[in-house]
């Protein structure tokens, strides 16, 4: 850490413990937050349940297959009551839409940790082909219904998909982390640069577009600002007419892919 050129001293942290000094933070400088999710690193520590609960924030978070929870027939592992459930009890439900159609699963809920204060569920999803299971605890201040339980559930593929993003439009993982400060500032042009695209991107999709076309991505506005702005290119007309070719194709393919699942039973 010396060598490196690290300020302070800094000591080894799990991944849970970063995450609630993280979150402190973040809600404690006033950051609106309704609920937090996470995968199965995070379900499982118990203090960052309890700090999440402390401050009325719901949650989302995965647990493993064998994860013990408590219900009103006594304490009991996740599989064991999935094995259990009867058939009515699950219910379809799409986490989210993806490039061909939306993300449906089955679904299905059960209250733990009764005559504690607030609303704690299992929420159990099964994919529709290969029957496999994962595991959420979820908590809220306030009893909401199950599809809003299955979106936040869904949010967590938009984390990830951030993350890709992140590497491949700005080069967060490019660094070669010789010394902290470069690593610092590398990081925080990194994360910069893919806000801009993000807030971008979001301001596309606000405004009225053609109907035969998708909205501006981020892959697609990082394209044309390196085209049009950064190294201005001679054909720049081309460009553009080959960008909203490619969302134009784009739009057929969607379009395409959902009217086909539309379809299926």
């Amino acid at each position: 850490m010396r060598r490196g050129g690290h300020p302070g001293k800094a000591v080894f942290a799990t991944k849970p413990k970063l995450a609630r000094r993280m979150l402190g933070r973040a809600l404690d400088a006033g950051t609106p937050a309704a609920w937090v999710t996470g995968d199965e690193v995070y379900g499982a520590d118990p203090g960052l349940r309890a700090d999440l609960e402390r401050r009325r924030v719901g949650y989302v978070l995965a647990v493993a297959t064998s994860h013990q929870v408590t219900t009103a027939a006594g304490p009991c592992q996740a599989r064991t009551i999935a094995a259990r459930l009867p058939r009515r009890a699950w219910q379809r439900y799409s986490a989210g839409e993806g490039a061909r159609g939306y993300r449906y699963y089955d679904w299905a809920w059960l209250a733990i940790d009764p005559g504690r204060p607030g609303h704690r569920h299992l929420l159990i999803r099964r994919n529709r082909r290969t029957r496999e299971l994962a595991f959420y605890r979820c908590y809220s201040p306030r009893q909401v219904p199950l599809p809003i339980l299955v979106k936040i559930a869904g949010i967590r593929w938009t984390t990830e998909e951030n993350f890709q993003a992140s590497k491949e439009l700005t080069g967060l993982d490019e660094h070669q982390v010789r010394r902290w400060d470069s690593w610092y500032r590398w990081t925080t042009l990194a994360m910069l640069a893919l806000a801009f695209l993000t807030i971008a991107a979001a301001t596309e999709h606000a405004s009225p577009s053609p109907d035969d076309q998708i909205p501006l991505t981020r892959n697609e506005i990082a394209a044309l600002f390196s085209a049009l702005i950064i190294d201005p290119v001679k054909d720049a007309r081309h460009r553009l007419r080959r960008s909203a070719w490619r969302r134009r194709h784009q739009h057929r393919a969607k379009t395409c892919h959902y009217q086909r699942q539309a379809r299926q039973p």
